[in-house]
């Protein structure tokens, strides 16, 4: 059995999903931290059914992991950007791998227009964000040009829940 590229999933279509799964899923989203019981009382299933789902939703890789929303400038992490990268052709799993070895990386995005990659970044001040760029990022051989946008304020959207 094959796995998928990403995901680490089986190569097997996903099951769909119905409207119990999805509110499942949105309150998962809107506090991670949500109990089985709370879950199954929200969306009106016993405990066992909602356990059974969320493990479900797991094994098929429609969940993820679990983790904390974090306020990068309180966490020491103020100067936050997004930087493009053009990359050499057919370069984009050496370039991943690399991108995924940066702990300032917070999203990494291969996209389609101007540039190939979109990243998110987060660091302590503009120092750091200049030492990314100049010289990490520029130094990978795959990567051709970078351009990077401040981000002067950001704000997670979250589900209503």
């Amino acid at each position: 059995m094959a796995e998928g590229p990403e995901d680490g999933r089986a190569d097997t279509p996903p099951r769909p999903l119905d409207a119990i799964d999805q509110d499942i899923l949105q309150m998962l989203r809107s506090d991670g931290r949500a109990s089985i019981r709370s879950v199954a009382e929200r969306v009106h299933v016993s405990r066992a059914n909602a356990y059974a789902r969320i493990n479900r939703l797991i094994e098929d890789g429609v969940i993820l992991g679990f983790g904390a929303r974090i306020n990068h400038e309180r966490a020491g992490k103020g100067a936050a950007a997004y930087i493009t990268l053009k990359i050499v052709q057919n370069s984009w799993r050496t370039v991943r791998e690399q991108l995924r070895a940066l702990p300032e990386v917070a999203h990494i995005a291969l996209v389609s227009g101007d540039f190939d990659v979109l990243l998110l970044v987060h660091t302590p001040d503009n120092r750091n964000l200049r030492d990314l760029v100049l010289t990490r990022l520029q130094s990978i051989p795959e990567v051709l040009s970078t351009r990077t946008l401040l981000v002067f304020e950001e704000e997670d959207v979250e589900p209503e829940g």
